[in-house]
């Protein structure tokens, strides 16, 4: 009895042993149940017919693969993370002529790096698409999504497409292209998917491996930060009463709300003790060390000292900044960029105690400027990081508004911590700023809600008890370096001392 032995596609051992793919499609479940909604005709199978990193980019190639295939989707994926397309239910062909299809429509799924839902439905589906041979997949009479023409090849990891995209058969729902496509046809992948009746076999999702670990989010971790910030005292080597956290950042980016956030939390109601708001040149104009009371009264060992917001159209005098590290701005005082703070100034304080100085300095930017900051802004900030360097202090940045940028965080503040986005932003600012990444603190401040939420508190009291932390540190060193000073005192003393004895016995 003869017998079939074929590897791949056909029998072995009188056993189906089906075809391996040489390589999976990019396109997850999650995109293709959105899909699938829009269709709106049932459950859908997504089978892979063209990839243009495994097959090339070549409409000869697209069409062999895709032309009378039924329905199909086409997706674009950029360098910006982002990704957009088309979905026809007719066929593609290469007659060189225009296709009719009511039920096409264009989409975008993803828009640099942030899931983002939007539908372009055709409006006149006379020229909806094109099936021409020296054309890739063409949606559309005004160019709405053209992706190529004749052969790309790829350069630097990436096919630039020759083609356009242009709204103007499709509905384009108030976006311009350039929100979708990040304004250029430059994609790391374009893949084309038939559409087919069927119920999908889903891949299991992993969870998400966090990029920075902590214990788990519940009632007990969140006991366990108000305990350890409650519990913090600095060194009494050093008489200190509290410490003082130097809050500064551009106007708008939360730094008076991070205060009312944090003292929300210990209030046990939402609070707003600094005032907060919008202005063109911010709320706050005076340096502001705000205490924070727990509901019996008692105040906790630290301050966070709010001042004027950082503005590119004022200068940063950086002798006034010098001024405030080192104590010597009063309480309250009001900044005025055109008369900068002296020693001849009423309320100058000439001779700071280490209480009146600043002990952290944490820069809050917000997390939704990350990739647009300003670079007069960055050497503004780098100016001042040298002169808080050369004095020793730690420095840290909190990064604000995290709801944002991430729908997956914005639907549950506990996944911050696997938020690509906003590992993406912690990165970028640890890079901009030369700070270590555990040196950079996102946060959500209490902003729309009317009662505290335990994930929002958890996330604003790990920033603080890491600037505690931070603190710390810095008085070991301080204590340190005191006691060095004082030994190094006592034995210039006792040298000169010695010599004096020294001289006596000559005479």
């Amino acid at each position: 009895m003869m017998q079939v032995f074929l590897l791949y596609g056909i029998a072995w051992k009188n056993k189906l042993v089906p075809t391996p793919r040489t390589m999976a499609g990019l396109l997850p479940d999650i995109f293709m149940d959105q899909l699938e909604s829009w269709i709106g005709t049932g459950p859908k199978l997504f089978t892979l017919l063209y990839k243009i990193t495994r097959d090339g980019c070549n409409p000869a190639t697209f069409h062999q693969k895709c032309d009378n295939q039924g329905p199909t989707v086409t997706v674009l994926y950029n360098q910006q993370d982002s990704v957009f397309g088309g979905y026809v239910s007719s066929h593609w062909n290469s007659k060189s002529a225009w296709i009719q299809d009511a039920n096409a429509f264009l989409f975008q799924l993803k828009y640099s790096g942030s899931n983002k839902y939007t539908k372009f439905p055709i409006k006149v589906s006379t020229n909806t698409l094109f099936g021409g041979p020296s054309f890739g997949p063409h949606f559309g009479a005004g160019n709405d999504l053209s992706t190529f023409q004749n052969t790309v090849t790829s350069s630097g990891g990436y096919f630039a497409l020759n083609g356009q995209m242009k709204f103007s058969s499709y509905n384009n729902q108030g976006l311009s292209s350039d929100q979708v496509n990040n304004g250029n046809m430059n994609v790391t992948d374009l893949e084309v998917y038939s559409v087919t009746d069927g119920q999908r076999k889903k891949t299991p999702t992993p969870p998400l491996q966090p990029w920075r670990k902590t214990p788990d989010w519940n009632e007990k971790f969140l006991e366990k930060l108000t305990e350890d910030i409650v519990s913090f005292k600095p060194s009494g080597e050093l008489r200190l009463s509290d410490v003082r956290i130097l809050m500064l950042g551009p106007v708008g980016t939360g730094k008076s709300s991070f205060y009312n956030t944090i003292n929300s939390v210990f209030k046990g109601r939402i609070s707003q003790r600094a005032p907060c708001g919008v202005a063109p040149q911010g709320i706050t104009i005076a340096y502001t060390p705000f205490d924070v009371k727990l509901c019996s009264g008692s105040t906790l060992n630290f301050r966070l000292c709010d001042t004027r917001g950082i503005q590119l159209t004022q200068e940063f005098d950086m002798v006034e900044c010098n001024y405030l590290l080192e104590g010597n701005i009063p309480e309250f005082y009001e900044f005025n960029p055109l008369a900068p703070i002296s020693p001849d100034n009423p309320g100058f304080v000439q001779q700071p105690k280490l209480s009146e100085k600043i002990h952290c300095v944490l820069f809050v930017i917000d997390v939704e400027t990350v990739n647009d900051i300003p670079s007069e802004l960055v050497k503004k900030i780098n100016s001042f990081q040298r002169i808080v360097n050369r004095k020793g202090i730690p420095q840290a940045v909190l990064l604000t508004k995290v709801d944002l940028v991430c729908l997956e965080v914005a639907s549950k503040i506990s996944n911050v911590f696997t938020s690509k986005k906003i590992e993406a932003a912690v990165d970028k600012v640890s890079g901009l700023l030369g700070l270590p990444r555990n040196n950079i603190l996102p946060v959500k401040n209490y902003e729309n809600e009317m009662q505290l939420d335990d994930n929002i508190s958890i996330l604003a009291l790990l920033a603080l008890r890491q600037l505690l932390h931070f603190t710390e540190d810095y008085i070991e060193n301080l204590q340190v370096k005191t006691s060095a000073l004082k030994l190094s005192s006592q034995r210039l003393a006792k040298s000169d001392n010695s010599e004096k004895s020294s001289d006596f016995v000559k005479e």
